[in-house]
């Protein structure tokens, strides 16, 4: 039996019928690799089945503390059954693109039963529409509790899921599984009085190790080693409202080299640097096309594993979080991409000196009745509707394998996370690296963003933009951004209409500067840019003379599902950083 801590209990706190607090992945397998060429559902249950205990997420469920006075426990579910999970269904017509991520947005809005262990498969077929998928495809909508896992913990998951051949074959280690007995009221009372009585020694010791942290930043703030421009003037968006039930799902792939080569444009930049970029300059043209153009750069919280090695098998959260501004200010793709490097190093530089690990310390000690209050106010009182939100979206980088993984020795041959929201966050993005390619996905409100289709459209040009500015309209012909959906004749169209606000801010160029000759640099110039931090000034100097640096090839793990995290901000970035 394992307590939660305050982090974990806070997803079940913020739980709500409109914003179930799950997070989740949407799968695409060919099973014509499979040993008889073919994968039946009762394949994929035995396959399943045979790993379980490669995870304990899978059998444990919630046991609670009478009254609430304490932080609940997770135990061994000694009534499991595995059918109840694992469901199976039919993608209805046309069994297009559009409708698999309409189809995965209806499975993800549904909340979990809480009674039960917090994950749930939906396998569907009929995928023979969807555009670059082989015929007979499946595939797999995951949902797992985020009070159970995080990024890194899902990563753990994964592999119980998957092997990296056809083959379908067992690990020798698989530990034995036994079932556990639930406590009993009183017992579970007197824990959590137990556990009342601890927590001020806790946050004693919690105290003194955060004072040289504490030191650290004020330090850093006197010399200018970097600043909390992404901690103020978060604008308000019409995507930070409260949220209502139903989700739209979206997402787009882009080739990795075409990522690497751009990174390498600018010395010291991640691929996570590129892809919060395009994230940028894909919100930029949405809120644009809605009427909506900012001043103040939006800004997105970026989750950081501070996930050991000895804690690679444990359930529950061990992450922290910085605060990335996005440059929607900034029309020009190639300035924006400066802005956001520049954004990220100021960012890690902060985290680092107050300490990722510390930070997340703080929120595992979050007293139950008091963050379950905080949270039940915050919605009931319809707070985030009257508040600046504390930032505008979420962008997680998720690290996937260099290889080809299967599944009951179906192939997968796409990856695009699915993300909780809540009110105030009515959209989230998930980046995630497979075989070569870097996908971004996002899950939002239907409410907030009743054009999901219009948005991946967005993301899709923003890529392109940044791709000619960076390394010119030659390299920008050879290849393009893979769309997973299905062309439709009218999308680009749309986005060529209805280009970024011009009538709002052409009033705000300098009459002096020239507008650089892109279509999209003209219709909108760039805002007051940021002054340069002295810790990336030079590497930014630089961007015009330096040339491309060959991107070093990541070594090939054992487990293939992305590195095993540090404890240092820099785990936020993947392998193919």
């Amino acid at each position: 039996m394992e307590q939660l801590t305050g982090l974990d209990a806070s997803f079940l706190y913020l739980d709500q019928k409109k914003a179930p607090m799950h997070i989740g992945s949407l799968c695409i397998y060919d099973p014509s690799t499979a040993p008889n060429g073919f994968v039946r559902f009762k394949d994929i249950l035995k396959f399943i089945e045979e790993r379980l205990p490669m995870a304990k997420t899978f059998r444990q469920k919630l046991a609670r503390v009478p009254l609430g006075v304490d932080h609940p426990y997770w135990v061994e579910d000694d009534d499991f059954d595995l059918e109840f999970h694992v469901r199976h269904i039919a993608l209805p017509a046309p069994g297009d693109w559009r409708q698999l991520c309409i189809q995965a947005a209806r499975i993800f809005s549904r909340p979990l039963d809480m009674d039960r262990p917090l994950w749930e498969i939906t396998v569907i077929e009929g995928l023979d529409n969807v555009e670059g998928v082989p015929k007979g495809s499946f595939a797999f909508v995951t949902k797992i509790h985020h009070a159970g896992i995080d990024g890194v913990s899902g990563v753990d998951i994964m592999n119980a899921l998957h092997s990296i051949t056809p083959e379908v074959t067992l690990p020798t280690d698989i530990p034995t599984w036994k079932p556990e007995r639930r406590p009993t009221a009183p017992e579970m009372l007197l824990r959590g009085y137990v556990g009342a009585l601890k927590n001020p020694f806790r946050w004693v010791d919690l105290i003194g190790r955060s004072v040289p942290g504490a030191a650290r930043v004020v330090k850093g703030l006197i010399k200018k080693e970097f600043g909390i421009e992404a901690l103020r003037k978060v604008p308000k968006t019409r995507l930070n409202q409260s949220i209502s039930a139903n989700r739209v799902f979206d997402g787009r792939t882009f080739p990795l080299a075409d990522i690497k080569a751009i990174k390498n444009e600018l010395p010291g930049a991640k691929v996570n640097d590129v892809m919060l970029a395009v994230v940028g300059g894909g919100l930029r043209k949405y809120l644009a096309r809605h009427g909506e153009v900012h001043d103040d750069s939006l800004v997105a919280l970026a989750p950081i594993s501070v996930r050991s090695e000895g804690e690679a098998n444990q359930m529950g959260n061990q992450v922290s979080g910085m605060s990335v501004r996005l440059g929607t200010h900034i029309a020009d793709p190639r300035e924006r991409f400066k802005f956001v490097y520049e954004g990220t190093q100021d960012s890690k530089a902060l985290t680092n000196a107050m300490g990722a690990r510390q930070l997340s310390e703080v929120a595992k000690m979050a007293p139950a009745l008091f963050t379950g209050l905080a949270a039940r106010l915050y919605s009931e009182f319809g707070f985030a509707n009257r508040m600046r939100p504390f930032f505008n979206t979420v962008v997680t980088n998720i690290p996937g394998p260099p290889i080809p993984i299967y599944s009951a020795g179906a192939k997968m041959v796409s990856f695009y996370g699915m993300l909780c929201l809540t009110d105030g966050i009515g959209l989230g993005h998930i980046v995630e690296s497979y075989v070569g390619n870097i996908s971004v996905s996002f899950t939002a409100c239907r409410k907030l963003m009743p054009d999901p289709e219009f948005y991946a459209e967005c993301l899709e040009d923003s890529f392109d933009e940044l791709k000619e500015a960076m390394l010119g309209s030659a390299a920008a012909k050879k290849t393009s951004a893979k769309k997973v959906s299905a062309k439709k004749a009218g999308t680009k169209k749309i986005v060529a209409k209805k280009a970024p606000a011009k009538k709002v801010t052409a009033k705000k160029a300098a009459p002096k500067k020239a507008a650089p000759k892109k279509v999209a640099a003209k219709k909108v110039s760039p805002a007051k840019a940021a002054p340069k931090k002295p810790a990336v000034k030079k590497a930014v100097a630089k961007l015009d003379a330096t040339k491309p640096v060959a991107a070093k090839q990541a070594p090939v793990a054992e487990l293939p599902l992305g590195d095993k995290p540090t404890e240092t901000v820099v785990t936020q970035e993947s392998k193919t950083a």
